[in-house]
């Protein structure tokens, strides 16, 4: 008698019908294998586009085209001379030669000229050891001081470039409030960071220029906080590459090789940066010897140390 029912596979079959069925699984795995591939490469492609589309933002607002430079520094530096008053010159064109500083002739006055970097730590020995009879030589008209910020160490703070940040900042007060240059340049240094630390933001240098008591502070905050390194970021960069690879202005420098770079009616000086009376004495000596002909009055004298 026979039933209704379907006859069992056979083993044969049993067995052909699981191959079947780990084939299709296979074909599937597949499949999905040259999906997850597909996919795989389209997402690093579009992270790779994301990553150069970001640095190449970053770029653009943290390098900005050439502009002329700031008001009061025709010569790359600002010169301060008596009651602490700054040399006023209209800004440097864009790719525009600096018109060096012209030394006074007339035997009265020493000319000072500081080429510094506001991360440099001996910079800071020399502003701390000299900053107060230099102070009190501009305010009797004894002296001039041209200062001119460099960023020789922009590779020194971390990645945030500090070096370059404050010559901005330097330049910014240079341009809106020239007269204040001199009380701002001792606060920089009174702040220091330390050299390979991130420095200050700029938002802290604004401020320092806050406490320091700097005029148009509106403007100089915007100067200083425009993008990543500020509105003269473009001449700050020229100025230094001047100072590195080109001869210096009246002197036989060929280039800045170091900072603090130190001139004396352009006679280099290579002393102390921690005794006063040493740079004092030449001082004295180098305005003698550049005047022989001349009476100076006033003369620089050394401050008694202490």
């Amino acid at each position: 008698m026979t039933n209704g029912s379907d006859p069992r596979p056979t083993k044969n079959q049993r067995r052909e019908e699981a191959r079947e069925k780990a084939r299709l699984l296979r074909e599937e795995q597949k499949k999905r294998e040259r999906r997850n591939k597909v996919l795989l490469q389209g997402g690093i492609a579009i992270a790779i586009v994301a990553v150069v589309a970001i640095v190449v933002l970053i770029i653009v607002q943290s390098v900005k085209p050439a502009g002329p430079g700031p008001k009061n520094m025709a010569s790359d530096g600002i010169v301060i001379g008596e009651g602490l008053k700054a040399v006023t010159t209209p800004a440097l064109a864009a790719g525009a030669t600096p018109t060096p500083s012209v030394p006074d002739e007339t035997g009265k006055v020493a000319n000072i000229r500081v080429y510094l970097d506001y991360l440099c730590p001996y910079c800071n020995q020399f502003e701390t050891t000299n900053a107060e009879q230099m102070q009190k030589w501009l305010e009797a008209g004894a002296a001039t001081v041209e200062i001119h910020p460099i960023a020789l160490l922009k590779t020194k703070s971390a990645g945030t470039m500090y070096s370059s940040r404050a010559a901005n900042a330097a330049a910014c007060v240079a341009n809106y409030s020239p007269d204040d240059f001199w009380a701002f340049n001792s606060a920089l240094f009174a702040n220091q960071p330390e050299e390979g630390t991130a420095g200050l933001s700029n938002e802290e240098i604004a401020k320092v220029a806050k406490d320091a008591g700097v005029g148009s502070y509106s403007s100089v905050e915007k100067c200083i906080t425009d993008g990543k390194l500020g509105t003269f970021s473009s001449w700050v960069e020229a100025s230094t590459d001047r100072a590195l690879n080109e001869p210096i202005p009246n002197s036989d420098l060929k280039a800045v090789g170091g900072t603090p770079t130190v001139l004396v009616n352009g006679k280099q000086y290579s002393g102390s940066l921690t005794d006063p009376e040493e740079f004092a004495s030449f001082v004295i000596q180098a305005a003698g010897e550049t005047y022989s002909t001349s009476t100076p009055t006033p003369t620089p004298t050394a401050t008694p140390a202490g």
